[in-house]
């Protein structure tokens, strides 16, 4: 990817998206107008000198303007609450799904249980926002004010004013294959949440039934000796889809090795996931009885067992073709 280009990047990512299109057309105009029949790399750095820094140029097609930190220390400080807001609401709300599920013994309702951790968790997540905001917003504000350079020009990521040599170290992401915060958040999120129901299985998966209080627990689905049998193969799980998190978070865009590495993390993952499920001493006894009496004699286990392991399979393909269908598209 070409200067001109990378330039055009870094000032339109700072738009609404609805008019990053436009100003990219007519900077990429103004730009080529600028230059010279023949030019060279130099002429580009000249011209891309000529028009400033990215982060100046897009406050330039603001439609409302920076007052809240000066243009110096604005886009940086941008920067960090991107980053760090999705990953302090995101533990925050991984601390208290994992609590809940853990000190979750059945004595109340599932129900209860995720309307509990719905409510909590909005609060929580509104009140870290609220306070990862402050003090970033603090902690800027206090370097603006003890700055005494005097110097209006923006700073970026290495606390050095922006020149067109940087844009050698930025890398092209399209956005039909990036990887969205939000995606590897939710993934972490989701793994969190699996996990902590795997090994609290016992007191959380089973049968609820009517009570006086609202649902109550009567039994669990799965033999708990059996099922924590696995639990070496269930944390190699846990460890390459945090690994897969971590991955997809650090690349942000879909690459042919990330593809790779996460159609093997599903085909490992749905291996483990069929060893286990074949083990038929994993269902407690009372719970197959249970469901025996509730849907008559002919009703058998090893149907659900193949529709969980279908399904799974067809989970575990589509989200393999998706990696690679992002990465080679």
């Amino acid at each position: 990817m070409n200067l001109i280009d990378l330039y055009i990047q870094e000032v339109t990512k700072r738009l609404s998206i609805k008019t990053r299109e436009d100003i990219a057309l007519e900077l990429k105009s103004t730009i080529e107008d600028m230059l010279p029949d023949n030019y060279t790399e130099e002429d580009v750095k000249e011209v891309l000198s000529s028009l400033g820094n990215p982060a100046v140029l897009a406050s330039n097609y603001q439609e409302r303007p920076m007052h809240l930190i000066g243009p110096r220390y604005y886009d940086l400080y941008v920067s960090l609450l991107k980053m760090i807001l999705p990953i302090a609401m995101g533990i925050t709300m991984l601390v208290l799904v994992v609590t809940s599920i853990f000190s979750h013994s059945g004595e109340t309702s599932l129900l209860n249980m995720i309307l509990t951790i719905l409510g909590e968790g909005i609060w929580g997540v509104i009140s870290t926002g609220i306070q990862v905001f402050f003090w970033v917003t603090l902690v800027f504000a206090i370097i603006e004010r003890t700055d005494s350079s005097n110097k209006q020009l923006p700073i970026t990521k290495n606390f050095k004013e922006w020149t067109p040599d940087d844009l050698k170290d930025v890398p092209y992401l399209p956005k039909e294959k990036m990887v969205s915060k939000v995606e590897a958040i939710g993934g972490l999120i989701w793994t969190t949440i699996w996990a902590t129901c795997y090994f609290n299985a016992p007191n959380l998966i089973g049968v609820y039934e009517k009570g006086e209080g609202g649902l109550q627990f009567v039994m669990p689905t799965f033999n708990q000796d059996a099922l924590l049998s696995y639990w070496p193969l269930v944390v190699l799980i846990i460890g390459l889809e945090l690994a897969l998190v971590v991955y997809k978070w650090r690349t942000a865009v879909w690459t042919k090795s990330l593809a790779i590495y996460n159609a093997l993390a599903q085909l490992i993952s749905l291996t483990v996931f069929i060893i286990i499920i074949r083990d038929s001493s994993i269902l407690n006894e009372a719970f197959v009885t249970y469901m025996k009496e509730l849907f008559g004699l002919g009703f058998s286990m090893k149907w659900v067992l193949v529709v969980a392991v279908l399904s799974f399979i067809f989970s575990a393909v589509a989200e393999g073709y998706r990696g690679f269908k992002k990465a080679l598209g």
